[in-house]
C-alpha cells in the first residue's frame, strides 16, 4: 500500500456509480513517489516515500524544518 510517511496519506476507499446506479467498490490511490534526498544536516542521502504535495513542501522549505514542523524526528525517517 502507497502511504506518505511525512503526511501520511494512503488510499481511500471510494464507490464507481454506474448509470443505472450500480455501486462497486474501488480504491483511490495517491500519488507517491519514491525520492532520493540529500539531507545536509546528515551529510547523506536518504530514500523516502513521499506525496507529490509533500514533495513540492520540502523543495520549498527543506526537508528538516518540514519534518520538524510535522512533529517527527528525522532519525526515525531515516530508518
Amino acid at each position: 500500500m502507497a502511504k506518505c510517511v511525512l503526511t501520511g496519506k494512503r488510499r481511500l476507499k471510494a464507490k464507481n456509480v454506474s448509470h443505472a446506479n450500480n455501486r462497486t467498490g474501488k480504491w483511490q490511490h495517491p500519488n507517491v513517489q519514491s525520492k532520493r534526498i540529500f539531507v545536509e544536516e546528515l551529510g547523506r542521502h536518504v530514500r523516502l516515500s513521499l506525496s507529490t504535495r509533500a514533495l513540492r513542501t520540502i523543495t520549498k522549505v527543506g526537508l528538516v524544518s518540514y519534518a520538524r514542523k510535522k512533529g517527527l524526528d528525522l532519525a526515525s525517517l531515516v530508518d
